[in-house]
């Protein structure tokens, strides 16, 4: 049927839903309850609303993460479902919500669709999709993705300890980081829950965090967000303490975090300025490309009171930057094999398991 705000209610399928693609970030969404699409001219997309759309020209995404975490290869005129969310990446896309169902592009693997505003000179153009259609409830109520959030559990008391991984940058060895070290706590005994706290929708760094040995894995995606980016300083906030929370019910003895990008994007700076997050994290380990990015970094935290007690990232790699590193901060430097040691949880003064 047609209304007079020139948005259409037309039928969905079951069978056009088996044969569609569906990413990652929507995973939780009951997708049997889609049975309508809304189309036309005044259907104006959210971050979060789940969409129909076709692949028209293969660009940097050539591949769509499913649910499973499998990457599947996308072909023109491929039919995919994922969400509409806001993007920042300074090594890929920066993106954000159109006002409409024009075309638009796929701006991360993990099923996130927006427009394109700029992006890394070493990406390719972004792959162009066509929506079809947002997805919507037999009422015609289009299907968010906060429809799917976890719930927000009362707060624990207390929380296990808990360390934040944050960095210079998206691409300083944060993920790398958490992953060495989870896999150093379980090996020592120690029952570890983990968390990607900010970024944007994509299962690889939870899957990295489960590979290694987290107990459980989460992110923003569980909390109702396809990305952070543009979410006010109180949502972040709510996204931080909802996944904490559930890790600490889970009965984890350790939870580690990891904030993506950098410290002068917005989103990570106001969450890492909160009282919030000093309140409920008990040290910060940094990541850093270099010596100079370490020692701004640390300086940065410390300025914020924050409890920063070592230095790992991409520097680690280069024995060199290692010892600049050490000689302008002052602090303890720890590479891969470091963390993976059984020792690390005594070095970074972790609770023993009780």
């Amino acid at each position: 049927m047609t209304n007079t705000n020139k948005m259409n209610t037309l039928p969905l399928s079951r069978e056009r839903m088996l044969r569609a693609k569906v990413a990652y970030t929507p995973r939780h969404v009951n997708l049997e309850a889609a049975v309508t699409l809304l189309t036309g001219d005044d259907v104006e997309p959210k971050a979060g609303d789940l969409v129909l759309a076709k692949i028209e020209k293969i660009g940097q995404h050539a591949a769509l993460e499913l649910t499973t975490g499998r990457r599947s290869t996308l072909f023109t005129g491929d039919e995919i479902v994922v969400c509409y969310g806001n993007r920042y990446a300074p090594d890929q896309f920066e993106a954000e919500v159109p006002h409409d169902l024009a075309a638009c592009h796929l701006v991360a693997a993990g099923g996130v669709a927006a427009q394109a505003l700029s992006w890394h000179v070493s990406m390719k153009p972004p792959t162009v999709i066509v929506p079809i259609g947002l997805l919507a409830d037999v009422k015609g109520q289009r299907i968010n993705l906060s429809g799917a959030a976890i719930a927000k559990p009362g707060l624990s008391h207390p929380l296990p300890y808990t360390l934040a991984v944050v960095g210079t940058s998206m691409n300083a060895g944060k993920t790398t980081t958490v992953a060495n070290l989870i896999y150093g706590l379980t090996n020592a005994g120690l029952k570890v829950g983990a968390a990607k706290v900010t970024g944007t929708g994509s299962g690889k760094d939870t899957f990295f965090m489960g590979d290694a040995g987290a107990k459980l894995a989460l992110d923003f995606t569980d909390a109702g967000f396809p990305s952070t980016f543009r979410l006010t300083t109180a949502e972040v906030e709510g996204i931080f303490t909802t996944l904490t929370n559930h890790l600490a019910k889970a009965g984890v003895d350790v939870i580690i975090l990891e904030v993506a990008d950098g410290l002068y994007q917005e989103e990570t700076a106001a969450l890492l300025s909160s009282a919030t997050f000093k309140k409920l994290v008990n040290s910060v380990i940094f990541a850093a490309g270099d010596a100079m990015g370490a020692m701004a970094g640390v300086e940065w935290l410390r300025r914020k009171g924050l409890p920063v007690v070592a230095i790992s990232g991409l520097l680690t790699a280069s024995p060199l930057a290692i010892i600049e590193a050490a000689n302008a901060t002052g602090m303890s430097i720890i590479d891969k094999n470091m963390l993976r040691d059984v020792t690390i949880a005594s070095k970074l003064g972790i609770p023993a398991k009780n």
